[in-house]
C-alpha cells in the first residue's frame, strides 16, 4: 500500500538540507522529501542539486535547489531570503556540509586547516545564524529541529586527522552548548556522529599514505551508507515534539 501524504511523518514542514549535492546531504534530503517535508537543497554544485529536485518532484515531493556556499555570508544570506520566499518559514536545518582533509600534523597545511575550519565551524555557524530565527519562531507554532552533521572524529582521535577531528568536536560542542541555549525556546537540536560511511568525504583525502590506509578500513569492515544516516535523522526529527535525541552516535557493527 502506497504511503499517502496524510501518513507521512514530516507532511508540512520545511527543511533545509546543507552539503545536499551528494553523499549523506543527498540521502538526507531525498528521504525527508519521501517523508512529506518540502526540501530546500543547499550546495555549490547547482547542477547536482537540480537532478535531485528532479527526483523527488518526479515522485510527488517539493524541493528547490539553491547553489550556494556556506563560507560565504552573502550567499547564505540570501538563500535564506529564497527559501522563505518560496517554500515558507524553516522549522527542519541539517547542517551537513563539511569537507575532511587528511594530512600528518607535521606536514603543516596550514591551507587545509583553513578550509575545514571555514566550512566544518565557521560554515556551520554561518547556517545557524541565516536560519535560527525562523527555527525560534517555528517553534512557538510546532515542532522546530537544528541537526548538525559531526562525525565520530569529535570524540575519537585518529593519527592524520588531528585538525578535521577538532572541527567536529568544535561542532558537536556548539551543538550541546546550542542546546542549552534553545531549550526553553522550544528548538530541538542534536548532533549527529557517524562512524565509517561510505560517501565522497573518503575522495577528500590526498595524502597517499592515509588514503590507502582508509581504503583498508573499508575493505575489512561494512561501512555504513549514507542512507542509513539519512533514515537516522528522519527518526530524530519525526519524535514527538516534546522528545529531544541531543547526541547521537552511529557506528558499523563491526567497527570498535
Amino acid at each position: 500500500m502506497s504511503t499517502t501524504i496524510a501518513t507521512k511523518p514530516l507532511a508540512g514542514r520545511v527543511a533545509v538540507v546543507t552539503g545536499a549535492a551528494s553523499g549523506m546531504g543527498a540521502a538526507t534530503a531525498l528521504r525527508l522529501a519521501a517523508d512529506g517535508a518540502s526540501v530546500a537543497l543547499l550546495a555549490r554544485r547547482a547542477d547536482r542539486l537540480e537532478e535531485l529536485v528532479r527526483t523527488i518532484t518526479s515522485a510527488g515531493g517539493r524541493a528547490i535547489a539553491v547553489a550556494a556556499d556556506v563560507t560565504d555570508d552573502e550567499q547564505i544570506a540570501a538563500a535564506a531570503k529564497r527559501v522563505a520566499a518560496e517554500l515558507g518559514r524553516v522549522d527542519l536545518l541539517v547542517n551537513n556540509a563539511g569537507v575532511m582533509l587528511a594530512d600528518p600534523i607535521t606536514d603543516l597545511r596550514a591551507d587545509q586547516w583553513q578550509r575545514m575550519i571555514d566550512t566544518n565551524l565557521t560554515g556551520v555557524l554561518r547556517v545557524f545564524a541565516a536560519f535560527l530565527p525562523a527555527l525560534v519562531e517555528s517553534a512557538e507554532h510546532g515542532t522546530a529541529d537544528l541537526l548538525t552533521v559531526s562525525s565520530l572524529g569529535a570524540k575519537v582521535t585518529f593519527p592524520g586527522y588531528s585538525v578535521y577531528g577538532a572541527t567536529k568536536a568544535a561542532a558537536s560542542y556548539l551543538s550541546q552548548a546550542v542546546r542549552g541555549e534553545l531549550a526553553g525556546k522550544g528548538v530541538r537540536v542534536t548532533a549527529i556522529e557517524p562512524g565509517l560511511t561510505r560517501t565522497e568525504l573518503a575522495d577528500h583525502v590526498d595524502h597517499p599514505e592515509l588514503s590507502a590506509q582508509l581504503d583498508g578500513m573499508f575493505e575489512a569492515v561494512p561501512a555504513l551508507a549514507a542512507e542509513d544516516i539519512a533514515d537516522l535523522i528522519a527518526y530524530t526529527v519525526s519524535r514527538p515534539k516534546h522528545v529531544n535525541l541531543p547526541t547521537v552516535m552511529i557506528l558499523p557493527t563491526q567497527q570498535a
